[in-house]
C-alpha cells in the first residue's frame, strides 16, 4: 500500500556506510552496535478521504486557501475553548442547520479514535461538545479532494450484448451481462492502492496550505513569519498517521518533538 518514509516526507538524505580501508582495523574489537530501527512509516488515514466529503456544494471553496484563513478567524473569534457547535458552522459557512449538524455527525465519526472528546460523546451530546475549529478547517480543506473515477470501458462490442436494466439497488453492475462481467474485470475499478496512493499524493502537493492554517503569525511580524505549536500540528493526525498498517500508530508527537515554546530555553522557530 501507498506509504513514504518519514525522512522522506520532512527532506531527503544522504547517508553513506564507513568502510575500512586497513585490514588490521577490521580485526579489531569493536563494540556492538544495536541493530538499526525499522523506519517509520507516512500513511493517509482513509476515514476522511472515503467518509468526509460530502455533497453539500457550499462546503467546496475555488479559494480554499486564503477563504479558510478567513473562516478560521471568524471561528476562533466566536469559538469557546476553539470548538464550535452546529449553529456557529451554518452562520459562517451559510448553510442549513440540519446540514451543519451533518458535519458535526461526519466529524464525529472520522476523527481519530479517543483523540477528540467529539469522538467518545453520545450521538445526542455531540451539539453541545462541538467541533475544534481546526479539525472543521482541515474537513473543509479535504471537501477539494476528487477520488479516482473508473475506468472508461475500451470494449465496445461487449456493449452490444444487452442484459436487463439497471436497477436503482443494483447500480452499475446490474447493467452487464456475465459476459460483460468478465471482460470489465476489476482493473476497470481504481483499488485501494490506487486510492491511497491518489490520497497522499493531493496531501503533498496541498501541505504548504494546510501547514499554513495551522500555523499563528509571530507578534508583530504578520503573516509573512508563522510559528506552529505542537497542539495545533497534532491536529494533521486527523489526515495522516505514523506507523505500519495494522500496528499501533506512533503519536506525532513523538515524530517531530521540536516545536516552538516546546522547550522554554529555545526561542520560538518560524515555520
Amino acid at each position: 500500500f501507498p506509504e513514504i518514509l518519514v525522512s522522506e516526507f520532512y527532506c531527503h538524505t544522504l547517508s553513506l556506510p564507513f568502510i575500512s580501508t586497513n585490514m588490521a582495523e577490521e580485526t579489531e574489537a569493536s563494540p556492538a552496535t544495536p541493530p538499526p530501527k525499522d523506519p517509520l512509516r507516512l500513511r493517509t488515514r482513509r476515514e476522511p478521504f472515503e467518509y468526509g466529503l460530502l455533497p453539500i456544494p457550499k462546503l467546496i471553496f475555488s479559494d480554499c486557501s486564503a477563504t479558510l484563513a478567513s473562516l478560521k478567524e471568524k471561528l476562533l473569534q466566536r469559538a469557546s475553548s476553539l470548538r464550535v457547535d452546529s449553529s456557529a458552522i451554518a452562520d459562517s459557512l451559510q448553510i442549513s442547520i440540519e446540514h451543519a449538524r451533518l458535519v458535526l455527525d461526519t466529524l464525529a465519526s472520522i476523527l481519530p479514535s479517543d483523540s477528540d472528546p467529539l469522538v467518545c460523546e453520545k450521538p445526542d451530546e455531540v451539539e453541545s461538545v462541538g467541533v475544534n475549529v481546526f479539525d472543521l478547517i482541515l474537513f473543509l480543506y479535504i471537501q477539494t479532494y476528487k477520488k479516482l473515477l473508473p475506468r472508461t470501458h475500451k470494449d465496445s462490442a461487449a456493449v452490444t450484448d444487452v442484459w436487463p436494466s439497471t436497477s436503482a439497488f443494483d447500480g452499475y453492475l446490474s447493467a452487464l451481462s456475465p459476459l460483460q462481467l468478465v471482460r470489465s474485470n476489476s482493473r476497470k475499478f481504481p483499488s485501494q492502492s490506487d486510492e491511497e496512493s491518489h490520497q497522499l499524493s493531493y496531501l503533498q502537493k496541498h501541505l504548504a496550505n494546510i501547514l499554513s492554517l495551522l500555523a499563528e503569525p509571530v507578534e508583530g511580524e504578520g503573516d509573512e513569519s508563522l510559528v506552529l505549536s505542537m497542539e495545533r500540528f497534532e491536529h494533521l493526525g486527523f489526515l495522516i498517521q505514523f506507523g505500519e498498517k495494522g500496528s499501533e500508530t506512533v503519536p506525532l508527537r513523538q515524530i517531530a518533538p521540536f516545536f516552538a515554546n516546546s522547550d522554554p530555553d529555545m526561542p520560538a522557530a518560524a515555520v
